[in-house]
């Protein structure tokens, strides 16, 4: 066998010889060479990181541009910021949107199966969110999408007949192909919710930005009883702005008390990306 240097590593392979039998090759390539192949393969797994979209982040990862909502690097500018932004300004199936002259249909009814999770909330600048703990999932079409995590924009993103409510509660869910579908929860000013103490209890903030706890929450309870909805294909609603999500925005809203609504905002207020386009898509409105 041929000797090789120490900048060189063997290669062995198995090629097929001119008798049809199998025969053991060595190739030899330079370290150097190997080396920046390696840094290669790393940098398309890191632009491959970067291309997941920050909600489906269970910690707060670097942004290709300084994204916000207010300024020149809100919403209006999100389109300019970066190249991975485009779709910001150009996608034509964005969201939010304004929930108006929807098309009664029968739907197949939300498949929502969720169980308790340990609390893992973040603050991140732009929401407070809770990532889940694994088990909890969305039904689609026989398909599996697993809940990630759930967090609020205050005031709401979606509008119903142009109306916006004080807030709004996005549950992000994913395949394991990466598809995603998203259900979004609208909160209106009424009774106190108990249901949501044990997060308000633990809101983290800028200064605080991790909170962590034993005690679990069960999201099944935030929602409303009745899980009619608004159907329709949009988008993530912050940078990238990616489309091909599946939106369920429930029909009835679930009420958050005043003092509830101001512990939120006194963290975080005015983080709702305007309602976009329709561009001719239809909106789906479940039956009873």
């Amino acid at each position: 066998m041929r000797n090789f240097s120490s900048d060189q590593i063997p290669i062995r392979r198995m090629t097929a010889d001119s008798k049809g039998g199998v025969a053991l090759r060595v190739a030899f390539i330079d370290t150097a060479v190997l080396s920046v192949l390696l840094a290669a393969a790393c940098s398309l797994q890191a632009e491959d990181d970067q291309s997941v979209h920050h909600y489906l982040h269970k910690k707060e990862q670097p942004h290709a541009a300084t994204w916000g909502y207010t300024g020149q690097t809100g919403p209006a500018f999100w389109g300019n910021l970066s190249p991975e932004y485009a779709l910001a300004k150009t996608g034509r199936r964005q969201s939010p949107i304004d929930l108006h002259d929807a098309l009664s249909q029968d739907l197949p009814p939300l498949k929502l199966q969720y169980r308790p999770s340990k609390i893992h909330l973040i603050y991140n600048g732009h929401t407070i969110q809770e990532n889940e703990d694994p088990g909890s999932c969305e039904i689609v079409a026989g398909k599996r999408y697993e809940l990630q995590q759930f967090h609020f924009h205050s005031p709401s993103e979606h509008t119903v007949d142009g109306r916006h409510y004080p807030m709004e509660m996005h549950l992000v869910h994913k395949t394991a192909d990466g598809s995603v579908a998203v259900v979004g929860v609208l909160l209106q000013m009424g009774e106190h919710n108990h249901a949501f103490d044990a997060l308000w209890r633990l809101l983290p903030d800028a200064d605080n930005r991790q909170r962590d706890s034993d005690q679990k929450i069960d999201v099944s309870r935030l929602l409303p009883a009745v899980h009619e909805y608004y159907s329709y294909s949009g988008s993530f609603t912050t940078p990238p702005c990616t489309e091909d999500v599946k939106w369920a925005v429930l029909k009835d809203p679930v009420t958050l008390s005043a003092g509830q609504i101001e512990q939120f905002r006194r963290v975080i207020h005015g983080n709702n990306r305007p309602v976009q386009p329709l561009n001719g898509r239809s909106i789906l409105l479940s039956g009873p």
